[in-house]
């Protein structure tokens, strides 16, 4: 498999220079029978590396869309979305889903953890794919339970933990093969207000630690808890 590290890459601009994620006039249109729904429509922007940011918007207004071009999810139907300085429309399906491996941590707002798996084999999954043996993976996984509060809880199975501990162990899955960006689906939206100021505090360590965060919100105290918000509005880019 040909690496895809090369598409997209702004010729003499050194990797550390680079924006994280870039979109330039990205469009993702959707036929609907004779109908074209514009979820996304020629929006660019750009986020550089190290920041935080909010993705925010009404329902409809095209931020899940945005989500998936970011996170190699889904391709634009135009414009270009660049990763890490990739153009991903470009690539081929396992040339995606390396890029996606090698950048992206994903966390989801219903956990998403195996139920008949320990929270530390749950955390072990990324590397399970990326080929690490299962020592290392062990290690790993520990460190990143470690990194978020929860290595007591290693041996514990995801009912046995409460809401925050399950967001958290989803985090640590999404830090264990050390991503560059952290992107982040209504990470508070399945939590008490309480619990979820905690994630946000997490997230801002993760962040002052050197991690790209994105969090696509519709919650206006997330949207509060981040330097940046870039907003949209049916498919259109509304502030940045």
């Amino acid at each position: 498999m040909s690496s895809p590290t090369a598409p997209g890459l702004p010729p003499g601009l050194p990797p550390e220079a680079r924006p994280a994620v870039e979109l330039e006039a990205a469009r993702r249109h959707y036929a609907m029978g004779d109908t074209v729904v514009r979820a996304l429509d020629g929006v660019s922007f750009r986020i550089g590396r190290g920041e935080r940011v909010a993705i925010m918007g009404p329902s409809g207004s095209g931020k899940s869309t945005c989500m998936n071009l970011i996170g190699c999810l889904d391709r634009p139907t135009g414009g270009r979305v660049l990763l890490d300085g990739v153009d991903t429309a470009g690539l081929r399906d396992d040339e995606l889903a390396a890029l996606r491996n090698r950048v992206i941590g994903f966390v989801f707002q219903q956990f998403h953890l195996l139920p008949r798996l320990d929270i530390a084999r749950n955390v072990e999954i990324p590397l399970f794919y990326a080929g690490v043996r299962p020592a290392e993976r062990r290690r790993r996984a520990l460190a990143a339970l470690e990194r978020v509060g929860l290595a007591d809880r290693a041996r514990h199975r995801p009912a046995e933990l409460s809401g925050g501990q399950r967001q958290r162990a989803a985090i640590a899955r999404a830090l264990v093969a050390s991503p560059a960006v952290l992107l982040a689906d209504e990470p508070t939206g399945a939590l008490d207000s309480a619990t979820g100021r905690t994630v946000l505090g997490l997230f801002d360590e993760i962040n002052a630690a050197g991690t790209t965060v994105i969090l696509v919100t519709h919650d206006p105290e997330v949207g509060r808890s981040c330097p940046r918000v870039i907003r949209l509005r049916d498919g259109l880019l509304e502030e940045a």
